[in-house]
């Protein structure tokens, strides 16, 4: 701590010591679902082991903040805030002629900073992030009625790429009122025209739907948790307009989702879905390692994608819209299978696909509609493998009587 404190720092992480001092041992099996000690793991025999309280850590942090006094006193210091950024108080010559130095240049984190206009080494003020005038703000306040009582709300504003993660101080709002519960979908309805900043519809909870006539950003719907959200093409643009050849959103859309929808009339780019756990979206087209360690929800895709789908994948379930069977080819086929359709897979498909056409009036989903029994034949359903094996456990344990939860985890360990 004091170490980095000289060299400049002002807020210090701790991880793998309070991991420690929770009862952690390092058996570095965490990825096993062995734990001896009880910490990582979902298995109940092995979390029964778990001797932590959070009283050891308290203590843990208790001694470092003595010890952290007594080298401050060593040193001549009163408080934490004058011993930022003294590197003349290092002692580096050991350090600077050991060997594996040699091919190193650390005079730039060395450097005393002159300090010729009398400014502190520390922070001294406080950061303005812009929150006062950022769009929610707005939405807070026209939404009041619904965050009150839950009269359903439905307004229509521009929005600018300047907006960012727009709909996730709302969403605090609705989550801080209601809990993870939320309220009953499309209470509150926002419809926005324009281009849609960073991080649109981030974390945002049930209750909520937010359309975008335009385009967006990278990470549309980070964390979402349970709203929907829509983003389809302008209004204005040309009747000769493609979606599904055209960019509609960016990267790491959905990343950590964990509920609610998206529809996405257009093409998206790279690590689509990464780590979705939950939600359920339909889009026109990805880039590369679309649903890269997805561990829950479904993805629907009415177009090409990108090399090394489905990396990691673990969980939920995608599809892909594969018309010329260059498909397979983009797989990444470590923990994943390829599996033909069952009847529930084909009423999912329906439902998810005319949901898509009807909220935003989708060509593509229009012609798949169609004629759906001939467009179904050509969809490929991605499907984990360690998830199959965990399902069918679950099916069996169910017909038997049997515990689901030991059938889970026997699976999971096979």
């Amino acid at each position: 701590v004091l170490v980095a404190a000289l060299l400049g720092a002002e807020e210090f992480g701790f991880a793998t010591a309070p991991l420690v001092v929770s009862g952690c041992i390092m058996m570095r099996v965490c990825h096993l679902d062995t734990c001896p000690v009880g910490v990582a793991t979902q298995n109940p025999k092995l979390r029964a082991k778990f001797s932590g309280q959070p009283e050891f850590v308290v203590n843990f942090f208790e001694f470092i903040a003595e010890e952290v006094r007594e080298l401050l006193a060593e040193l001549g210091f009163r408080t934490i805030e004058e011993l930022i950024g003294h590197v003349d108080i290092i002692d580096t010559a050991a350090a600077l002629s050991h060997w594996k130095a040699s091919g190193l240049d650390l005079s730039p984190i060395l450097a005393e900073v002159e300090n010729r206009y009398g400014s502190s080494l520390h922070c001294t003020t406080t950061q303005d992030h812009g929150l006062s005038r950022a769009l929610d703000k707005t939405l807070i306040d026209l939404c009041q009625q619904a965050l009150i009582d839950g009269t359903p709300v439905s307004i229509d504003l521009p929005i600018r790429n300047v907006n960012r993660t727009v709909g996730t101080m709302l969403g605090a709002e609705v989550t801080r009122r209601y809990g993870g519960v939320g309220l009953p979908d499309d209470t509150i309805q926002i419809h926005f025209t324009g281009s849609a900043g960073n991080s649109f519809g981030a974390f945002v909870p049930r209750g909520i739907t937010l359309r975008v006539d335009g385009d967006a950003n990278d990470y549309v719907g980070k964390g979402l948790s349970g709203g929907r959200l829509v983003v389809r093409p302008s209004h204005d643009a040309p009747a000769a307009f493609r979606s599904d050849e055209n960019i509609i959103a960016g990267n790491v859309i959905l990343y950590g989702a964990t509920a609610g929808e998206a529809y996405i009339s257009g093409v998206v780019g790279e690590r689509f879905g990464v780590r979705n756990s939950g939600a359920t979206a339909v889009v026109e087209g990805v880039g590369d390692h679309a649903c890269e360690y997805m561990t829950g929800g479904t993805v629907i895709v009415l177009g090409t994608t990108g090399r090394n789908f489905g990396a990691g994948m673990s969980g939920g379930a995608a599809y892909v819209y594969d018309t010329d069977g260059t498909f397979p080819g983009l797989v990444n086929r470590e923990m994943v299978d390829l599996d033909p359709l069952s009847d529930d897979d084909r009423a999912l498909l329906e439902r998810h696909v005319r949901r898509h056409y009807e909220e935003t009036g989708s060509a593509v989903a229009d012609a798949v509609l169609a004629d759906f029994n001939d467009a179904v034949r050509h969809f490929v359903k991605v499907m984990p493998q360690d998830f199959k094996r965990v399902l069918r456990a679950k099916a069996s344990a169910e017909a038997k009587g049997e515990n689901v939860d030991d059938a889970i985890m026997a699976a999971a360990r096979a």
